[in-house]
């Protein structure tokens, strides 16, 4: 306290002026910590809210002993869950396709935001005191940029992991897709073909595997071929993938031959993947001109005008 007094001193000039300042941000600070504990409070145990979920026929169930911070941010999700539910579905879709499918996925992410949003500015304030030099000025600074990291650091994340898992999936897939075609011209039927795939990619490629395990649980649990292949093309959000199924889609449709399709896809995706592999040598040329220019023309000219600018230094001595 002594130590923020000292710091508001220095802008206000009236050491009694600064105490009551100091005082009366620690009051407005601890009014609203308790209106925010209520308002939690109240969203936990909200009688509307027993009420809603007894109408919606909503169960009690056994809920294991991990799985008790879920509960407990999904109880208060309605406080971290933003108004706009685009925003939510958006937020929604991304988290699945970068393989959180947990219902309490999305009320955990905007907690965690939420959260580090106001934990990290608190972190700088107390930890103000303890490094010398540091200014009132310096320290909203650094809770200014704290917490710009509690709001915008998870989606950063969520876009590396996103990002990541659909660099394994596109990895994976054309291996999938060519396994397809063989156990699809052998003679198996699809649904035993994209089991036989989730089973035998676990350890080359775990996550491609996961999805095609996904698409034929669905499958056996009753959902028809096309929504469970639109799910899959959901859950990646690839465009490569959301043109072959909609290609086997069409397929299904019309009584086409399943074979024929993937083989004219499997051709076609060759294609592409070489013209893309084109496509990036193709930029390696221009690409190579900044280092060059940075790190191998200073080396050459060093090299080779260097014995010379030091005869030509020998002379003028």
């Amino acid at each position: 306290m002594d130590y923020f007094a000292a710091i508001l001193t220095e802008f206000v000039g009236d050491p009694e002026l600064a105490n009551w300042l100091v005082v009366l941000i620690i009051g407005f600070a601890c009014l609203l910590f308790i209106v925010a504990f209520m308002f939690l409070i109240s969203g936990i145990f909200s009688p509307f809210r027993r009420r809603l979920r007894a109408i919606q026929g909503i169960k009690k169930t056994v809920i294991k002993k991990d799985n008790n911070v879920g509960l407990s941010i999904g109880n208060i999700s309605p406080v971290f869950l933003p108004k706009d539910a685009k925003e939510v579905s958006k937020i929604r879709s991304k988290l699945i396709q970068a393989g959180f499918r947990e219902k309490s996925a999305t009320s955990i992410f905007f907690a965690t935001k939420t959260i580090a949003a106001i934990a990290l500015p608190a972190v700088v304030v107390v930890a103000a005191p303890f490094i010398p030099g540091i200014g009132l000025k310096d320290i909203i600074i650094y809770a200014m940029i704290s917490t710009g990291i509690g709001v915008f650091g998870p989606n950063i994340v969520l876009e590396k992991l996103l990002a990541k898992r659909q660099k394994k999936i596109r990895q994976g897939f054309p291996d999938a897709l060519d396994l397809l075609v063989v156990c699809v011209e052998a003679g198996l039927g699809f649904d035993i073909a994209i089991r036989r795939i989730a089973r035998e990619m676990q350890h080359s490629h775990p996550v491609i595997a996961e999805e095609f395990g996904i698409v034929s649980a669905e499958i056996g649990a009753g959902v028809d071929r096309i929504g469970a292949l639109k799910s899959f093309a959901d859950r990646t959000g690839l465009t490569d993938i959301q043109g072959f199924v909609a290609l086997l889609s069409q397929s299904i449709r019309f009584g086409t031959s399943i074979g024929d399709t993937l083989r004219i896809y499997s051709e076609d995706f060759r294609d592409k993947r070489m013209q893309k592999a084109e496509e990036m040598a193709a930029k390696v040329s221009t690409k190579m001109i900044f280092p060059m220019v940075l790190c191998f023309f200073p080396s050459f000219f060093v090299v080779a005008g260097g014995p010379i600018i030091l005869r030509v230094m020998d002379v003028l001595k």
